[in-house]
């Protein structure tokens, strides 16, 4: 049975979610404030965490940075801020996905299932060694195995949905996508009002890997169409 997380400080919030997704199978743990929250993110066996944004004593965009340091599983923002900047912010600390309350728990369950699922085939490509295990394009090298990713010789640190998303333009060389598509292709959800969430990791990839990340070389963004990875 999977283990998930709500970190949230509403008691009926907090109970109608577990309710729900123990309905659907989980197994489920509530804490109410931000620093135990992290604690537990941090020290037991979590396979997926529910977080919200506004916490006593530690806030949610603090948690996400702390467990995202550590673990690379899935952290699905939840928060009553409809402010693109809190949803940018939190996607740029390595949150996979943001949802705004009010909610349907239909859809909430959805994004639970539709991320452990993701995490579980990457996970399963990692037991694998293929003869298309590594990717070499110019100065970047990325190494499917051990999913990680080398600029001029040097390792350079992702989070899990900014290096899926860099692997995937990588294995599809000057193919353009728009920010629907490559919502969808990684994500795996609805992309239809989450452009920001494409956009913002698209930004930190070029960060990391990009020289000049205002004049990229790899990641080109194609005006009105979307991005593309430049052979």
């Amino acid at each position: 049975m999977r283990h998930i997380l709500i970190i949230e400080d509403d008691p009926v919030i907090a109970e109608v979610e577990k309710d729900y997704l123990e309905a659907s199978g989980y197994a489920v743990e509530v804490a109410q404030t931000g620093d135990i929250g992290l604690q537990k993110a941090l020290n037991e066996e979590v396979d997926l965490i529910i977080l919200d944004l506004m916490l006593p004593a530690v806030d949610g965009f603090e948690i996400c940075k702390r467990v995202r340091e550590v673990k690379n599983i899935p952290i699905l923002l939840v928060s009553a801020k409809k402010e693109d900047v809190d949803k940018i912010r939190g996607l740029g600390l390595g949150a996979d996905d943001h949802i705004s309350k009010p909610f349907s728990l239909g859809e909430l369950v959805a994004r639970v299932k539709a991320h452990l699922s993701r995490y579980d085939r990457l996970l399963a490509d990692n037991t694998r060694k293929l003869p298309t295990d590594e990717i070499k394009i110019r100065g970047i090298r990325i190494d499917k195995l051990a999913r990680k990713v080398f600029v001029n010789g040097v390792e350079t640190t992702l989070t899990s949905k900014e290096y899926d998303l860099l692997l995937f333009l990588a294995m599809h060389p000057n193919w353009v996508f728009s920010k629907n598509e490559l919502f969808e292709k990684i994500w795996g959800l609805d992309a239809y009002g989450d452009n920001a969430t494409v956009t913002v990791h698209v930004s930190k990839i070029r960060e990391k890997i990009e020289s000049d990340p205002s004049n990229p070389q790899y990641i080109e963004t194609i005006w009105g169409a979307g991005y593309r990875f430049r052979l």
